[in-house]
């Protein structure tokens, strides 16, 4: 059998690698350095003081609590729906489980101006208020408040507790319920017996999966928490960019990788049981409601998922084109203007054409090196893979802010001086996007049958030639969706950019964190507007991404 190598030079393998090491192991330890020898002599007091202040270790502890509480509360909404969605189907839930999943594409700071302006001071749903009952009705007050960021968390992460939960639940075998019901189990006896037992494994997965993205939101506790609550992501960036205290924020960094490690650690080991024996075909499972009650059960299902997830974004889309007069495209004008004393130096219509730039580049870095690394996972031997292929997923597991603090230590001196480069927001875009490239190009590539190689090779094709010839193009869907995934998560990055972005490489994301900031109608209609164009590219990546997945052989 013919061995499939890299088409060309060894030292092309190595470029993932290379990669790696410089743009993501550097940074880190660079973080690792100032945090235990901020002066170049060892000092561990930032140590100490982030584990004996009571200011951080309440800190820790609030971002914990909110965290379990997003989680709890996305589990408990994603459930039922699940459960249901997974045995019953019936006209527009496949269509609607599909859509469900476009939050998981989404910007956080997206997300926080889509609740703006549904519930926030100046939202649809306190105008829709004033405008039926006068001036001095009640309004909702939930801006910078913790129930607003719950609520935005569950919008988020809803999606994938639903998927994590319907997949298992589908491929669970049904006699068992079957059986429960013969024996005299209903209602809640059913749920809390049976249900809830047989549900564990995806229940603790979601939940690990759930917890960590909610540990490191940074976003939306930003924008729509307020001053009033600080995340450890939140005080890393106070602590680094607001009073420039280094060692504080390098030892926070380092004890939140240290518990990300921990939760990615747990997970894995849960997610194995998620393909656990005495599985069925999901076709085979699934069926039209039988009965009224089902009918009305899966029809307020489907109800509350719409309006979660889409209620948001349809305000944001209407109040982008509003004025107070009614109507208006005045908020996209405005983003062409650059009124005198702005803090944004340029127009917010220049940070589109920057937001492109660097998503064309950081898509196609990704695409090229997670293309290189894809062939070499799947032609390597497995103790390299082992190793090769968690390492190259850390950055999926690494939150934006540490990384933006990384490379803002890491590349403002000798011997990478790259902080006033434009090149470094791509830089670190790429590192973002890298993971779901591989993840997405890996599958498709092992898929490759080896006949087709060996055929390749007995015709004359050499290593290169068959790797562009034959399995680029057998490639294609997993390329086109990987290339999606990469420009879509540039566009939206946040965290990291914040750190980074320079007034002339100003992104979209930061144009509507800092409008938003800004007190004026015309700076919170601007705001509004940007998040729906940002909206409409985060849209038509996902539709693209739905349009030519495989759902044999893509991993997300």
């Amino acid at each position: 059998m013919i061995r499939r190598r890299l088409p060309a030079w060894p030292a092309l393998a190595l470029l993932p690698v290379v990669f790696l090491a410089l743009f993501f192991v550097y940074p880190l330890g660079a973080i690792l350095l100032i945090g235990i020898a901020p002066g170049g002599q060892p000092d561990l007091s930032g140590f100490l003081r982030v584990f004996t202040s009571r200011y951080y270790l309440d800190t820790f502890a609030f971002t914990v609590a909110q965290a379990a509480l997003s989680t709890e509360l996305t589990r408990a909404a994603a459930l039922p729906a699940g459960v249901s969605s997974a045995r019953v189907t019936c006209r527009g839930m496949p269509g609607l489980l599909s859509l469900s999943t476009l939050p998981f594409v989404l910007p956080a700071v997206l997300v926080a101006a889509a609740f703006t302006a549904l519930v926030g001071d100046r939202g649809l749903v306190n105008s829709l208020l004033s405008a039926l009952f006068g001036e001095g009705a009640p309004q909702i007050a939930l801006q910078n408040t913790l129930t607003l960021v719950l609520i935005a968390h569950v919008f988020y992460n809803y999606p994938l507790a639903l998927r994590i939960v319907a997949a298992y639940w589908a491929n669970q075998n049904p006699h068992m319920e079957d059986a429960a019901r013969v024996l005299g189990a209903r209602g809640w006896r059913l749920w809390w017996h049976v249900r809830l037992p047989m549900l564990r494994p995806a229940l603790l997965a979601a939940g690990l999966l759930v917890f960590t993205f909610c540990f490191t939101s940074f976003g939306v506790l930003l924008i729509l928490g307020g001053p009033r609550f600080a995340s450890v992501e939140v005080e890393i960036y106070r602590q680094a960019v607001g009073v420039f205290n280094l060692p504080a924020a390098a030892a926070l960094s380092i004890a939140q990788l240290v518990a990300m490690l921990a939760l990615m650690i747990a997970y894995t080991r849960i997610s194995r049981r998620l393909s656990g024996g005495g599985l069925q075909s999901a076709r085979s499972t699934s069926r039209p409601p039988v009965s009224w009650r089902e009918r009305v059960w899966i029809g307020a299902n489907l109800t509350f998922m719409a309006a979660l997830l889409f209620l948001p974004l349809l305000a944001l889309i209407v109040r982008s084109f509003s004025g107070p007069d009614g109507p208006t495209l005045r908020n996209y004008a405005l983003l062409g203007t650059n009124p005198r004393g702005s803090v944004l130096f340029a127009p917010p219509l220049e940070a589109i054409g920057n937001s492109l730039l660097f998503a064309a580049i950081a898509a196609a870095l990704a695409l090229v090196l997670g293309l290189i690394a894809a062939r070499l996972l799947a032609g390597s031997r497995a103790r390299l893979a082992r190793w090769l292929d968690p390492a190259l997923m850390l950055p999926l597991a690494t939150s934006a802010v540490t990384l933006g603090l990384g490379y803002t230590v890491a590349f403002s001196r000798e011997p990478l001086n790259l902080r006033s480069s434009l090149v470094i927001i791509p830089l670190i875009h790429t590192l973002v996007a890298l993971p779901f490239v591989v993840r997405t190009a890996l599958p498709a590539y092992q898929a490759i049958p080896h006949s087709i190689a060996e055929a390749a090779s007995i015709l004359g094709a050499s290593g290169w030639r068959r790797f562009w010839s034959v399995e680029l193009p057998l490639m294609r869907r997993a390329i086109i969706v990987g290339i999606t995934f990469a420009f879509t998560v540039s566009m939206g990055e946040f965290g990291a950019t914040l750190f980074l972005a320079r007034p002339e490489s100003t992104t979209m994301p930061l144009v509507i964190y800092r409008l938003l900031g800004q007190p004026g109608a015309s700076n919170y209609g601007q705001a509004l507007a940007m998040s729906t164009l940002l909206l409409a590219v985060c849209a038509a990546g996902f539709l693209l991404i739905e349009r030519f997945r495989s759902v044999d052989t893509a991993e997300f």
